[in-house]
């Protein structure tokens, strides 16, 4: 891993950079431009950018948020080198950067979800109850070290047989590439966020069997997605770093209050081609969650990083331990 994110950082000046954001009238003398790179194709864990843009919650801040797609190149190595000036990504990402043998100076300053949202799918006549019916299946991955780290604790908590589970790369067929039956050619299981792919599956038809990840092991229960910014960023554009996190939290919690609106606005300017239905049901759990347990959205605590660093270690995915207060910080959201 400490090679694939030096290969990352190397690759990093690489970036084309593909505009996903209402450019504001303003001239540039107005406002302050920033950049915010996403971790994947805008999806329901964005909505809050796109609200707080097209409710001017940005330009009141005095900022020119351009909203962009990770493309070819790692977001957190893009952050870390300052080509973006922040990012969506994952507590176990921060983990591995901060923990490389050249850490990156980055930190998270938002999680945008309170609990993870992620969990393990199959077709219900497959009868795949808890993490003992693994046993003898076939799971379709994408082939991370942290991926398998995470099955075999599950497997390991119900006293199930890790080497019993058949390991295959996904092919990109999704849900719908499941099967009930077992076989070299059969797929049983796959690791989907329940508001997007699962949600999905379930209004096409699809009867599944879900196990939230959480509920498997607490560990478990990370932060996915965060906003990450550099170090740079924090000691010396502060007040950059308030104002865009000000500015990103009336977003969600607008989102929060108004999910259909913010599902359409998130249709509007990013998903045109996608179900309107669909984005307002995924729109309409997510808003649940964003908060969820929290006193006040994007909020984090240590002992949610502190654990899953714990279980990162034990499983030898990283090689030492890092404090909770090296790896985020709540500093800007007021």
């Amino acid at each position: 891993m400490k090679k694939i994110i030096s290969a990352l950082l190397s690759g990093a000046m690489a970036l084309t950079m593909v505009a996903c954001s209402n450019k504001q009238d303003n001239s540039s003398n107005d406002l302050t431009k920033v950049t915010l790179m996403l971790d994947y194709t805008p999806n329901t864990n964005h909505t809050g950018f796109y609200v707080a843009l097209e409710k001017g919650y940005y330009e009141e801040a005095g900022l020119d948020v351009e909203i962009i797609e990770p493309g070819d190149n790692a977001t957190t190595s893009m952050v870390a080198t300052g080509k973006a000036d922040f990012g969506v990504s994952y507590q176990e990402d921060v983990t591995y950067a901060l923990t490389a043998q050249e850490a990156l100076p980055i930190k998270a300053i938002a999680t945008i979800i309170q609990h993870n949202t992620s969990g393990f799918v199959s077709l219900k006549d497959a009868n795949i109850t808890c993490a003992k019916d693994f046993e003898g299946k076939t799971y379709a991955g994408w082939g991370a070290p942290s991926e398998e780290a995470v099955i075999q604790a599950v497997m390991k908590k119900e006293g199930a047989d890790y080497s019993k589970l058949r390991i295959v790369g996904a092919d990109g067929s999704g849900i719908g590439g499941l099967s009930a039956e077992t076989g070299e050619d059969k797929v049983n299981l796959h690791w989907e966020f329940y508001g997007w792919a699962v949600l999905r599956a379930i209004m096409d038809g699809y009867d599944v069997n879900y196990l939230p990840l959480n509920e498997l092991d607490s560990r478990l229960d990370y932060y996915t997605p965060v906003i990450i910014t550099n170090d740079d960023m924090i000691k010396n554009n502060s007040e950059i770093c308030e104002k865009f996190m000000e500015a990103t939290k009336k977003g969600y919690e607008y989102a929060i209050e108004n999910p259909d609106e913010s599902a359409e606005i998130l249709h509007d300017k990013a998903l045109s081609d996608l179900d309107l239905e669909f984005l307002k049901k995924s729109q309409e759990y997510l808003s649940q969650q964003y908060a969820l347990d929290a006193d006040s959205w994007g909020v984090m605590k240590d002992e949610v990083w502190d654990n899953y660093t714990d279980f990162m270690f034990e499983y030898g995915l990283i090689d030492h331990k890092i404090e909770a207060s090296q790896q985020y910080t709540n500093e800007f959201l007021g």
